[in-house]
């Protein structure tokens, strides 16, 4: 497995989620909302995800499920950093960062880092290789 591919790939990642909400603040939230746009930003972040570890997991090279599993490990601890410091630097309070995570009052993220840690497992099964 290479651990170099597996953060160029999560770099990927966030790229494309940047850019997701991006798109989500401009065109999403004034259609329908902050709460709901990022309910619904986690389920599109989550297919973003799948797809960007289907193309590249055979590339990663995790083969065995305990590798994935560590791929899945490294994306999520290295996006909540980059959440939490991104958030903290557009000024968002703690209380704001962690609403996202409180499913009781809607905030899905937790799910969708779970979804995320389960990702290159779930890529490589839908390829056939596991």
């Amino acid at each position: 497995m290479s651990w170099p591919r597996a953060l160029a790939t999560w770099l990927l990642i966030v790229v494309a989620e940047s850019i997701h909400g991006t798109i989500r603040q401009i065109f999403i939230v004034p259609l329908i909302g902050d709460l709901p746009a990022r309910q619904v930003g986690v389920l599109i972040g989550s297919a973003i995800i799948f797809v960007i570890a289907w193309i590249c997991i055979r590339w990663i090279g995790a083969r065995t499920f305990k590798e994935q599993i560590e791929v899945g490990l490294l994306w999520v601890v290295l996006i909540a950093i980059f959440e939490f410091s991104l958030g903290t630097a557009l000024g968002y309070t703690h209380e704001r960062l962690l609403a996202d995570y409180k499913i009781a009052e809607g905030g899905f993220m937790g799910l969708g880092l779970l979804f995320m840690l389960f990702a290159p497992a779930l890529a490589t099964r839908a390829r056939g290789a596991g």
